[in-house]
């Protein structure tokens, strides 16, 4: 299992405590493994990351990288723990995931660096124009897969919980109209629809269809 970062949209106590059996090893930021020995969690299954450090587990390798963020679940703990975007190497596919982030250069040190990518996973949604320092606009996220050198990207944080002002199908649709405009290849899955890197992607408008 992967965590970005310690708020609570992406380490929830409930769903660590149902997961937490079926998960061989912990990928976390710097300081985030304290909440998960708290939980029960054995300290043997949690890897601890700072940015550019890296970490292998069977034929992956797990790069803790930057992201434009912060992180606190209280207001006594703001900016306690470490927050991470991450690169995963495999045998076949260079993976790409953003957590949670506003745009600047670090896309294309980490392009640079790690890229080109099969496949990046990156923020689009919940965002607002007063906090463009923390997330990114739609517009941001296709120009952002562009900087990481990926070839095909999935739009993330739009679908499940809903944290902003803006209508629910409104990022998805700004992002789509900036990645045609940019010839950026975007994958639009069901939410927990499966599908292989590398292969066909879905690309189905699956929202227009909800009320």
């Amino acid at each position: 299992m992967i965590i970005s970062h310690d708020h609570y949209d992406h380490l929830d106590y409930p769903s660590i405590i149902k997961l937490k059996p079926h998960v061989n090893r912990f990928f976390v930021p710097l300081g985030v493994g304290s909440h998960l020995k708290h939980w029960g969690v054995p300290e043997d299954k949690i890897t601890e990351l700072d940015w550019w450090e890296s970490a292998d587990f069977g034929h992956f390798t797990f790069t803790a990288t930057p992201a434009r963020h912060f992180s606190g679940r209280s207001i006594t703990d703001n900016k306690k723990t470490q927050w991470a975007s991450w690169v995963l190497q495999g045998q076949y596919n260079n993976l790409y995931f953003s957590g949670d982030g506003g745009y600047a250069e670090h896309f294309k040190g980490i392009g640079k660096k790690y890229g080109p990518f099969d496949f990046t996973m990156l923020e689009c949604g919940q965002y607002n124009p007063r906090w463009e320092a923390i997330h990114m606009m739609p517009e941001q996220t296709a120009q952002a897969n562009i900087d990481l050198r990926g070839k095909v990207m999935m739009p993330i944080h739009w679908s499940a919980f809903d944290l902003s002002l803006h209508k629910w199908k409104e990022p998805v649709i700004r992002l789509l109209a900036a990645a045609a405009k940019l010839d950026v290849q975007v994958a639009t899955p069901y939410i927990g629809e499966r599908f292989a890197v590398g292969r066909d992607f879905p690309k189905e408008k699956w929202w227009e269809t909800l009320h």
